[in-house]
């Protein structure tokens, strides 16, 4: 009965193994050690792995007490697999047994909770937070670093150019203590603490540099001020778990128990990964006894690495690995394998986005070769009796377009979906922005159309803006609470100019001088238009204070900021919230409740983060309906794919831009503190990690302010180009472009408070050479 039994399971693991691509057999092959994958979009990556991951418990006869360990960056896909790895073990006929799937923070709360005094964690008194640039701990630590370091806050108040004049020093002050301070912060913080950098490295590290803001001295005090608020208040952030999870697997005694109970680590989308992170799993997956080399297979497609311009994330480390791998011989050749197969798109969109990689890497700085956007693997067709074909393409499969402007663009995008979703129903259709102000414009433009056509407009960026209803309602009751604060007014203001209420502007200098901007007497300047504007929005909210019962105010204010009916019904879910919460302290709700007592309880709920919008797409995946057109941010579009897509906007300011220095903080000079931080710790974290794998490699100087501008310039060109190419491949059968002839002068500027105000604007260079490339006849680009 056993033979019959193993006989059966063999036959099986050799379908299983079958049924894989060329490319993906690497993965049902592997034995043990170190395996790079770098594998193309539309791949099968996920479906490789968990077929692998089946083989490789049956073959090792993995268990309980020895389990495989497979890794992804979220929830999603982190349940995919598992259904995934679950179905081939049925298929085999084994238990349900052998492996573990976690996101990578998971795994690090898993290996940090079980040893508290290994970690220096007790999940039990500590509480898990997100902090960000807008946190009160943030703020609070830039107002602690100010009273400490006068020189330096002065040296950055002076800039480049200051005359001494009050009402300009009181706006600098708004855009350094709101702005610049906080942002910098954060910024370093998630580039340093990610790859393990503590405060007083990053001081060290910077000696030398010639900076006259000493920009990373700074960080490194911010840095150790918010780290000092979230001890003395018990909380963590997600590096922090890891860092924990790194001190248990540093920890002579609990290591070796994880590594006894772990055979061997999958990890998927490793372009992602931060060397930390890295460190971590091959610690996990090196065996106790043995070889010591690391039991670990990264799969991961460098090209599609779109995180690294506001996450720590580069796809430097994860081309290393690959290297890396690719010298080291095994019995089967080198460990390093290509998944180069799709069957996702069609062949004429495949070459497209092929050739756009060749000449974004063809045109790309010479000086700069290391840093090249794109690994050199092309995207080929599957063979042609492969189970997921190529689909055939939709006219030409690739279309490019030149609209007269941003509104003929929108109308144009219309009459092609209503054409192709006519005439297939059962087909997807989606547009992708790049900015959810673009988003957002293309959503209120087709309001009439989905009416007209029946055809259902998903706008995903919607429900990202619910999630900020709490902490919106927060910042406006804290204004109407205290309107002379310049804090509470700025954040008010940011609030109406986020939701297209009043045109953008300078709104620092609106805060300086709240009662003068609030209340201008006749002996003040008269005020601009836009400012008229905004000063009525804020004196309509303070009369609103006086006129309604305070229990009124949030659903007030939701009307006020032009709520749609999801985020109206997510406004009375929160106030319904408030109110019980309030009756839960005392005697029953009173109509005269104090506001302070309402913004209490907010405060809380939004610092805990304890609050859920209410949604209206329940179902898995709305994304992706067929008959429906997707509005959805290039970045979110990631993993998924829809039969036609469309781009619009590709404007050479955008693809591939440059960073850009808000006017607000010209003053300071020709770059972004934040930016140049990130820059100066990106050398840093190279030198440390780069230089422990390299035979003879000089560490490389920290860059200067002018030298890490232009390297923050090429970081963001680099990932745009590559955030492009994401965005192709997420076409099926049809890939339609365009760079309407007139634009807004900035996405992030346009409102519709401020007029049209379109300006003429040069499509990208990419997409003109790769029109004329179109143009060519078919013997000429195959």
């Amino acid at each position: 009965m056993d033979t019959l039994v193993s006989s059966l399971q063999e036959e099986t693991l050799t379908q299983l193994r079958q049924g894989l691509r060329p490319g993906q057999r690497s993965l049902a092959d592997w034995q043990g050690g170190r395996l790079a994958v770098s594998a193309v979009p539309g791949a099968g990556k996920s479906h490789s792995m968990a077929v692998g991951a089946a083989i490789a418990i049956a073959r090792h006869q993995l268990n309980g007490r020895k389990q495989l360990i497979l890794v992804t960056f979220t929830r999603t896909a982190a349940a995919s697999i598992k259904s995934k790895v679950k179905k081939n073990l049925q298929a085999l006929r084994l238990p349900q047994l052998g492996f573990q799937v976690y996101t990578l923070h998971g795994l690090a709360f898993s290996i940090a909770s079980r040893h508290p005094e290994a970690s220096g964690i007790d999940l039990e008194t500590f509480t898990l937070i997100s902090p960000n640039q807008n946190h009160y701990l943030v703020k609070e630590a830039v107002e602690q670093w100010i009273r400490e370091n006068p020189a330096l806050y002065q040296t950055l108040l002076e800039g480049t150019e200051f005359d001494g004049e009050e009402a300009e020093r009181l706006r600098r002050q708004s855009v350094l203590r709101t702005e610049v301070l906080p942002k910098l912060a954060m910024t370093v913080i998630q580039e340093a603490k990610s790859s393990g950098f503590m405060p007083e490295e990053l001081r060290e590290v910077s000696a030398g540099v010639e900076d006259p803001y000493q920009t990373l001295t700074i960080a490194a005090g911010l840095y150790t001020k918010v780290q000092q608020l979230m001890e003395r208040r018990n909380f963590i952030d997600y590096d922090d778990m890891i860092l924990a999870a790194r001190r248990v697997l540093d920890s002579p005694k609990p290591r070796p128990i994880w590594q006894d109970q772990v055979f061997a680590v999958f990890e998927d989308e490793a372009q992602d990964s931060t060397p930390l992170q890295t460190e971590l799993l091959e610690i996990l997956a090196t065996p106790v006894e043995g070889s010591p080399d690391p039991n670990i297979v990264r799969v991961g497609d460098p090209n599609q690495a779109i995180n690294s311009t506001f996450t720590p994330a580069d796809p430097i480390y994860f081309n290393h690995f690959c290297e890396q791998c690719a010298r080291v011989a095994s019995r089967d050749g080198t460990r390093l394998a290509t998944m180069n197969q799709a069957g996702r798109s069609c062949t004429p969109i495949l070459k497209a986005a092929n050739y756009v990689l060749h000449w974004v890497n063809k045109t790309w700085n010479p000086n700069d070769a290391q840093n090249r956007p794109f690994r050199d693997q092309d995207i080929c067709p599957v063979d042609p009796h492969d189970p997921q074909p190529n689909p055939p393409p939709t006219a030409q499969g690739v279309e490019i377009h030149y609209p007269e402007d941003i509104y003929q663009t929108v109308e144009q995008i219309g009459q092609r979906i209503q054409q192709l979703l006519t005439e297939n129903p059962h087909h997807s259709a989606a547009i992708l922005v790049r900015e959810n102000r673009q988003g957002r414009f293309i959503g209120e433009q087709l309001a009439e159309w989905e009416k007209v056509t029946k055809i259902k407009v998903h706008e995903v960026g919607a429900g990202g803006r619910q999630s900020e209803i709490p902490n919106e309602m927060l910042k406006l009751l804290q204004f109407v609470d205290r309107p002379h604060s310049p804090d509470n007014l700025k954040a008010a203001l940011e609030v109406l100019d986020k939701r297209e209420i009043i045109p953008t502007q300078d709104l620092n200098a609106l805060a300086t001088a709240p009662e003068q901007f609030l209340y201008p007497t006749p002996l003040d300047p008269p005020q601009k238009k836009p400012v008229q504007i905004a000063r009525k929005a804020c004196c309509q909210m303070l009369n609103a204070r006086l006129e309604l019962p305070y229990y009124q105010l949030i659903s007030f204010f939701g009307m006020t900021l032009g709520y749609q009916s999801g985020e109206l019904a997510t406004v009375q879910k929160l106030a319904d919230r408030v109110w019980r919460q309030m009756e839960g302290v005392g005697e029953a709700f009173p109509r005269n409740r104090s506001l302070k007592a309402i913004i209490s309880v907010l405060q809380d709920m939004v610092s805990s983060e304890d609050f859920e919008n209410i949604n209206e797409e329940p179902e898995e995946q709305p994304e992706i309906k067929p008959g429906q057109v997707t509005i959805i941010t290039m970045h979110k579009a990631k993993g998924l794919d829809w039969d036609y897509v469309f781009l619009p906007f590709l404007h050479h300011d955008i693809l591939p831009g440059s960073p850009w220095i808000p006017r607000s903080a010209q003053f300071l000079g020709d770059f972004t503190l934040p930016e140049i931080a990130r820059a100066q710790v990106r050398v840093a974290v190279h030198n440390r990690h780069l230089d422990q794998t390299t035979d003879s490699h000089d560490p490389t100087p920290l860059p200067n302010p002018q030298e890490a501008w232009q390297l923050a310039n090429q970081l963001k060109q680099a990932e745009e180009y590559r955030l492009f190419y994401v965005a192709m491949t997420r076409a099926k059968r049809l890939l339609w472009m365009s760079a309407a002839q007139k634009c807004p002068f900035r996405w992030s500027v346009f409102s519709r408070q401020g007029g049209d105000n379109l300006q003429n604007k040069e499509p990208a260079t990419v997409l003109k050479a790769l029109e004329a490339f179109l143009r060519q006849p078919k013997s000429a680009n195959n």
